[in-house]
């Protein structure tokens, strides 16, 4: 059958209430399973993963902004992630079975129900109605707080192109389809932003550094560290360990060092079985390279980090998902 993911992030990471009630009325919604919720209190953001028939995760994902609407105020909103609106961004990622276009086609008729909704919804990646518009960061820049002004300069794909009391509560919501990304977070022995910012400009693609690599620095305060934020929109062209090592260069020519790292959201095995054969290429066996990327990696010194439950194929598996 199709199986199609979504990867929804929503500006709520303290509230475990609030949470909690969202999360249930997006379960409640369809059959489609909720595979992983990570809140984060300092980035005050949660991210969901769904899967499941293409049809029954678009309805989930609906029920999510409903959630939204109801639970959430942009008004009150601080955290160290850059946000837009109160679900700010809701990516498609096909499976199985299923074409890129055909998540496209999926984003594209989610973004209708969501305007319908009153809420600003600019649509990204596959389903990017200029080149622009492809990058989030673009359709992002200035965060809620430009919404005023961008709202005419940078009218939404769909849904009110005014700051009404309505938009002012949800803000606005990026729609679209693309391929697996890794949320990819290491952190550093300060609390410093500054190195970690340096770090995060060198290593980012536009700025001539890594291919498909996008990164930010930022201070996570529950864990006393400075993090460089990465977001591997390719992890075959440059993966886990690719960064991580850089990372590590970069920190020590600076006089840091890295501490460990976290994984935000879930991985393909594959991520994780290319991780641990940059560090034990003669390995073969699946659990040993696994247990190697979270050693090298410190994928355990931020976090705990269970296999079982943040590797995407195995997450489906326990909740008998067909591939």
């Amino acid at each position: 059958m199709k199986l199609m993911e979504a990867v929804p992030n929503f500006s709520e990471g303290q509230r475990p209430d609030v949470i909690n009630t969202i999360v249930h009325r997006v379960a409640a919604a369809s059959r489609a399973k909720v595979l992983n919720v990570d809140a984060n209190k300092d980035a005050n953001r949660t991210v969901l993963t769904l899967a499941g028939e293409p049809e029954e995760v678009r309805k989930s994902a609906f029920a999510l902004f409903e959630a939204a609407c109801d639970l959430l105020d942009m008004h009150t909103h601080h955290g160290a992630h850059p946000r837009l609106g109160a679900v700010d961004v809701c990516p498609f990622v096909p499976i199985s079975q299923m074409t890129l276009q055909e998540a496209a086609d999926e984003a594209h008729k989610l973004g209708q129900q969501v305007a319908k909704l009153n809420i600003p919804v600019y649509f990204y990646e596959e389903n990017a109605t200029t080149p622009e518009r492809k990058n989030l960061a673009y359709l992002r820049h200035g965060e809620y707080e430009s919404l005023p002004a961008k709202l005419s300069e940078l009218p939404p794909d769909l849904g009110p192109a005014e700051f009404t009391a309505s938009v002012a509560k949800t803000g606005a919501s990026v729609i679209g389809a693309r391929h697996f990304l890794l949320a990819y977070n290491v952190s550093l022995n300060t609390t410093d932003t500054a190195p970690a910012k340096q770090i995060a400009s060198l290593l980012r693609e536009k700025n001539g550094g890594l291919k498909a690599v996008k990164a930010i620095g930022w201070l996570m305060p529950g864990y006393q560290a400075a993090q460089v934020s990465f977001n591997l929109t390719d992890f075959k062209q440059t993966g886990m360990a690719d960064v991580f090592e850089a990372c590590k260069r970069e920190a020590e020519k600076r006089g840091l060092s890295v501490t460990g790292s976290e994984l935000i959201g879930l991985a393909p095995l594959d991520a994780l079985l290319q991780a641990g054969r940059f560090y034990t290429p003669a390995e073969s066996d699946e659990t040993a390279l696994i247990n190697a990327a979270i050693e090298k990696l410190g994928l355990n010194l931020v976090r705990p980090f269970f296999p079982r439950k943040k590797i995407l194929e195995y997450r489906l598996s326990d909740e008998k998902i067909s591939r």
